[in-house]
């Protein structure tokens, strides 16, 4: 299995600020994040399914202020952490598209086997 490295565990909390990341697919480059909410570690590409705009209202802010969903800073979509389902808002029940990730040896890994990560950023 091919694994690309995105951040360090630590460097994701629960309900906390989330890693931004950028990956490649089919040579298109696209931006991405990963968060860690209390069932653990998921990542999606950083764009919100109601408009093609990124999420975060500051870079790597992705929760809403109870910190338990993710909000589009634009129009107040609400998504699920884990599955990055549509639960409120104008997402029109079209969620975040995630991509894969693992977690191992203190280390968050992009499993996906649709992209390559490009480059890592701190949020």
């Amino acid at each position: 299995m091919q694994r690309h490295l995105v951040c360090r565990s630590d460097d994701l909390n629960v309900g906390g600020t989330g890693w931004r990341f950028e990956v490649q697919k089919d040579g298109e480059k696209q931006p991405a994040f990963a968060v860690r909410s209390t069932a653990g570690v998921s990542a999606f590409l950083n764009r919100c399914g109601h408009r093609d705009l990124e999420l975060d209202w500051s870079p790597g802010e992705f929760f809403d202020l109870d910190a338990r969903l993710l909000i589009c800073a634009t129009h107040g979509a609400l998504y699920d952490p884990q599955t990055g389902a549509c639960k409120g808002g104008p997402c029109n029940e079209v969620g975040l598209h995630p991509l894969s990730v693992t977690e191992e040896g203190g280390l968050v890994y992009l499993t996906d086997v649709n992209y390559s990560v490009v480059s890592n950023e701190t949020a």
